[in-house]
């Protein structure tokens, strides 16, 4: 299922731009352009994360942050704001819920980082798992050891990360995106075919028809979930 992202934002422009980014990254946008219409639309608590504009038209991001709060949408929230901060707004929006300040104008993926940022801390880790049997196959993360019936595979060290990730999130879709940015660091793969390719790898040495895969099942449009 798509991240659900709510984006307050009176320029036009902006608004526009900075939701075609992010759906063309897999998120699901609704776009607000005054404050009223934004904050309606939060009320409804349907939005995974919430970004917004401090000024905005008939009312402020602080404003919509404090409402937000006081009704109990919990939902994390990202202020962006077009002027250099003053302490006493950042403190005020910190202190009223908000979980980050992003100053424009911004790189649409420095935003990108830390919308990724901001869902991580919002959503407990999920525990490490130390080893997992599926089909024919046990693997040990801890030992670094993997058996496929009575065959030993051997699987790099990345591989064996993608896969523990993966386990540890059994029936949960997870999208290439935080593939990307739990498993190899955001910023060192710059395209999401990285993931494809060790997918297909992985599939030929844990599957026993890679063609028809049992285990690591591709969602489309939206990524990977693994199944026993």
């Amino acid at each position: 299922m798509k991240t659900k992202i709510l984006l307050i934002e009176d320029d036009e422009a902006l608004r526009v731009a900075t939701a075609a980014f992010l759906e063309s990254e897999g998120f699901r946008v609704t776009a607000a352009a005054d404050g009223r219409k934004g904050l309606e639309t939060a009320l409804q608590g349907t939005s995974d994360l919430i970004v917004l504009d401090l000024m905005l038209p008939s009312m402020s991001g602080l404003e919509i942050c404090r409402s937000l709060r006081e009704k109990g949408i919990a939902s994390p929230l990202i202020m962006m704001t077009g002027r250099k901060i003053d302490e006493i707004d950042k403190v005020t929006g910190l202190e009223l819920g908000a979980d980050d300040y992003i100053l424009k104008p911004f790189g649409q993926r420095e935003l990108l980082a830390r919308i990724h940022a901001v869902l991580r801390r919002a959503v407990p880790p999920a525990a490490p798992v130390e080893a997992v049997s599926f089909g024919d196959v046990s693997i040990d993360f801890k030992k670094k050891t993997a058996v496929k019936g009575k065959k030993e595979l051997y699987l790099t060290a990345r591989e064996y990360d993608l896969l523990r990730f993966l386990t540890a999130r059994e029936g949960e879709v997870v999208d290439r995106e935080t593939l990307l940015n739990e498993v190899w660091g955001y910023e060192k793969f710059p395209t999401t075919r990285t993931i494809d390719t060790f997918i297909h790898n992985l599939r030929k040495k844990i599957e026993k028809d890679p063609a028809r895969p049992l285990h690591l099942v591709t969602i489309p449009w939206s990524g990977y979930k693994f199944r026993k």
